[in-house]
């Protein structure tokens, strides 16, 4: 009896419970590079591919690109048009020529997505905007989804709050309380890195 007892008591010792649904648990890990520092390339506008004398079908168009953490895949589109080898092939990337959704962000003037206690969330295309008097004491990206973490020092009780946002690159907030401070979540559409910077009134995080 007392050996079934004492092998109960280690196996409820062994097992965990999250505190906080918004806390990461110890299987959430950062995206492989841990620095956001990156470098800065020029933005594609126009690439020009030469055909030579005997090209007459295009078949089909293979892109080669790397992510963000360095590996390199490719993608392909099939097509079945004939060509005029005279003429160059263009590569161009710009929003005109983009989805409906991507003409939606290009437009987007900041506009308020969430508001909490003692913090405000707008966005413009790539750029939220945090209004708060409140200091960030860390800032990080986590996977699974894609989402940065803020963390904000007050040690006051606020209320959990969680907002979608639909047609917005940031698609949804969650602010949860903690011992000491209050985590804001932003999950965004897509794998990004950012840039955070203080302003007078709260501070400006920029996706690249």
């Amino acid at each position: 009896m007392i050996k079934v007892f004492t092998l109960t008591f280690f196996l409820l010792l062994s097992l965990e419970a999250r505190e906080n649904p918004f806390f990461a648990s110890k299987g959430e890990k950062d995206i492989p590079h841990t620095s956001n520092q990156m470098k800065t390339l020029p933005s594609l506008k126009r690439a020009t591919i030469e055909l030579p004398p005997h090209a007459r079908v295009l078949q089909k168009v293979t892109i080669e690109y790397k992510n963000l953490d360095g590996s390199i895949h490719t993608k392909s589109i099939k097509l079945q048009n004939a060509v005029d080898w005279h003429l160059p092939i263009f590569i161009s990337q710009n929003y005109s020529a983009s989805s409906t959704k991507h003409k939606k962000i290009k437009n987007l003037k900041f506009k308020k997505i969430a508001i909490s206690k003692y913090s405000s969330y707008f966005t413009s295309g790539k750029t939220l905007k945090i209004v708060t008097k409140d200091k960030i004491i860390r800032n990080f990206l986590l996977v699974e989804p894609h989402r940065i973490v803020v963390d904000f020092k007050r040690d006051a009780s606020i209320k959990s709050l969680i907002k979608k946002n639909k047609n917005n690159i940031f698609t949804k907030v969650r602010i949860g309380n903690h011992n000491g401070y209050y985590r804001a979540v932003i999950e965004l559409d897509g794998y990004y890195r950012y840039k955070m910077k203080k302003v007078s009134d709260g501070y400006i995080f920029t996706l690249r």
